[in-house]
């Protein structure tokens, strides 16, 4: 009996040990009690001591981690670099500062505006180091996905007959101030109320690279109850208003491998009511289809696959009308594009709310935190149907997961 026993326990252990190794180790950093950290797997390791960082991001190959090392009154803004194959922290320049900064989707090198001149770093020893003026006059910016271009922003300017229109413009890397590299890309012709704007940013690429999503955006008190998300062909032949939303640059991502955007639509800066889960195929030729039930609100949203949409949704408060706007309590919900159905996946406890679902592989990842806290945990799925855990705890934010559809 006793050999019985030992051998069934033995089995099962074995079964479990295989089912977890056979699991995909998620890596990612976060933050920390702003503090910068690396979990792969199970291990949890701090990078950084006596730092106010923000904004990670994964360079194309995940040796490089860029982020901002700032202060609690916001009066500066550095930027640094993580070497995960040396384990050291440094500058790409001895003065780098900047509030937007990009890698390149297909090299280790690293593009950031400071004071609106567009920079890009040197490759030393395999490492971005020292930097180049590309442009100035810059607002928004984003690479081509050919590493080799950007694609560029200029705010317009108030004149005596109003505002300018909008230029963009593709510039190569390797630019350098020159005046004949600066190649005009496309002029947004604004006008009020249709398609109101005095700058453009938050550039992303459709799958098969042939759009640019972004957002035209009008003047700050505007823009805080309104602004268009619109598209661009990649030839700069064709543009088209999408649709009206807030300026939250999750709210709107492309499908995984189709010309459809996912976004939430409605106007107001308060997420009380009028804030629709949208889909939208481009080029726009049908209407738009817009699958948040009446009495809702979807605050959030991400791609699963290329038929299921994930949100973020909580119930509408319309007796709300003046304080403090109240807290949404969100739930994650999948959406089937395909059948119509809509399933609630998330049971966050009393006083808790979903943040920032992120999918990465089969994994479904949120962030939980309760009404009174600004910290929380990460959870994880492992497929929709699967235990949610917790993988990470007291953490500041949500983490930036690295994936390898990042490396080609």
């Amino acid at each position: 009996m006793r050999i019985r026993i030992l051998l069934l326990l033995t089995l099962i252990c074995f079964h479990f040990s295989s089912i977890a190794s056979a699991e995909a180790p998620l890596t990612a950093v976060f933050i920390r009690d702003h503090q910068l950290w690396l979990k792969h797997g199970g291990e949890e390791i701090q990078l950084t001591k006596d730092r106010y960082v923000y904004s990670p991001k994964w360079s194309y190959d995940g040796r490089f981690i860029g982020f901002i090392d700032g202060d609690e009154k916001g009066e500066k803004s550095d930027l640094f670099i993580y070497d995960t194959k040396e384990k050291e922290t440094y500058q790409p320049y001895v003065r780098a500062a900047t509030s937007d900064f990009k890698w390149s989707p297909n090299k280790n090198q690293l593009a950031y505006t400071d004071q609106g001149i567009l920079n890009v770093t040197k490759i030393k020893n395999g490492r971005p180091q020292g930097f180049e003026n590309v442009s100035l006059g810059v607002s928004g910016f984003e690479w081509f996905p050919n590493g080799e271009e950007f694609i560029v922003s200029a705010q317009s300017n108030l004149l005596p007959t109003g505002w300018s229109p909008i230029p963009l413009y593709r510039i190569p890397v390797d630019a350098n101030l020159a005046k004949d590299k600066m190649k005009p890309f496309y002029t947004i012709q604004t006008k009020v109320p249709d398609l109101f704007g005095t700058d453009a940013d938050y550039f992303k690429w459709s799958s098969d690279g042939k759009w640019v999503s972004f957002l035209v955006i009008p003047t700050l008190s505007w823009s805080m109850d309104s602004n268009t998300l619109s598209v661009l062909s990649s030839q700069g032949k064709h543009f088209q208003a999408v649709g009206k939303m807030l300026g939250y640059q999750d709210w709107f991502k492309w499908a995984p491998s189709a010309n459809q955007l996912a976004y939430i639509s409605g106007e107001g800066r308060f997420f009380v009511e009028n804030k629709k889960m949208t889909i939208a195929g481009i080029p726009i030729v049908k209407q738009q289809k817009e699958y948040t039930p009446k009495g809702f609100v979807d605050l959030d949203l991400e791609w699963y696959s290329k038929d299921l949409v994930i949100v973020a949704r909580a119930k509408e408060n319309k007796e709300w009308k003046e304080g403090p706007p109240p807290t949404m309590f969100t739930s994650l919900y999948a959406i089937n594009m395909r059948t119509g159905e809509q399933k609630q996946i998330s049971f966050p406890g009393k006083n808790e709310l979903e943040e920032d679902p992120q999918v990465v592989g089969p994994y479904l990842t949120w962030f939980r935190k309760t009404a009174e806290q600004t910290k929380g945990d990460v959870w994880v799925k492992n497929t929709l149907t699967g235990q949610e855990h917790i993988w990470l705890k007291n953490v500041d934010y949500a983490p930036t997961f690295f994936t390898p559809e990042q490396s080609p």
